[in-house]
């Protein structure tokens, strides 16, 4: 694996790092930029990584550079890298969501190897989903190196079509807080029928996770999964017949579609940034 910067070390970047760890890649060969000293001294403690408070610093001598940053944050620090991107040509990363490749392009060098990233927060403890695109300008060895960092903290596909990517924001890099609406509301609602808090609590944990691996782990189809789960008149077809009755596909497909289009306009905001 070629030397590796992170400019930022934030929660996704310390997930990142910890993976590569576990993998081989020895510390040595990465360095973060991050300008709070606590931070950057908690990092090279848990880590033995190389941390600096400027982003010029760390980035020096690295042939990836992974964007570890808010988007908000992305225009911002462009002017301290782009002579050394431009000068240096490594592989950029970003894992910024709803930054798109010609923004990147515009702000860090119209000629740089750019792989765009969404990354979700399960990949804090290594059971990530991340979709992937590059420009032209990214080799096949480059996009073997993308997939590599981002294999480390869990599963990864490539989109080939980067207009979908705010989809795959919405699917999976928001996903994780519907989950979570979902669990809370299957909890009030056993919680309403009696059952103590922790109890409904943890059963309805347990019961999302155990049917997620169940998806994982079988590869099979989730309406058959779903039909195996559902005996005729009984209690399952029940609950599934009043989800359809209240359109829960429909109120899926109109929180995805929220999602999507808020992440376009997020992107456009930032397209007013020079």
């Amino acid at each position: 694996m070629a030397r590796l910067a992170f400019i930022g070390g934030g929660n996704m970047a310390r997930s990142l790092i910890g993976g590569l760890l576990k993998t081989g890649m020895p510390a040595a060969a990465i360095s973060v930029a991050e300008p709070l000293a606590e931070a950057r001294q908690a990092l090279g403690r848990e880590f033995a990584v190389a941390c600096y408070a400027e982003n010029r610093l760390a980035v020096a001598e690295a042939e990836v550079i992974v964007l570890a940053v808010k988007p908000q944050i992305m225009p911002a620090i462009h002017t301290e890298l782009r002579d050394t991107l431009q000068r240096n040509r490594p592989l950029l990363i970003s894992i910024a969501a709803g930054v798109r490749l010609d923004q990147l392009e515009r702000w860090f060098g119209a000629h740089l190897p750019i792989v765009r990233c969404m990354p979700n927060t399960p990949a804090l403890i290594g059971a990530g989903a991340t979709g992937l695109c590059a420009n032209h300008r990214v080799s096949p060895p480059q996009k073997a190196q993308a997939q590599h960092i981002l294999d480390a903290v869990g599963l990864t596909r490539w989109i080939d079509d980067e207009t979908l990517m705010d989809t795959v924001t919405a699917l999976s890099g928001s996903g994780p807080a519907y989950f979570f609406m979902l669990v809370e509301a299957l909890e009030a609602a056993a919680v309403a029928q009696g059952l103590p808090r922790d109890v409904a609590r943890a059963l309805a944990a347990q019961t999302c996770l155990g049917a997620g691996r169940m998806l994982v782990e079988g590869g099979e189809d989730p309406g058959v999964l779903r039909q195996r789960v559902t005996s005729p008149n009984g209690t399952t077809q029940a609950a599934l017949e009043s989800f359809s009755a209240d359109e829960l596909p429909r109120i899926v497909a109109c929180a995805v579609a929220a999602a999507t289009h808020r992440g376009t306009e997020l992107a456009a905001n930032l397209d007013t940034i020079s």
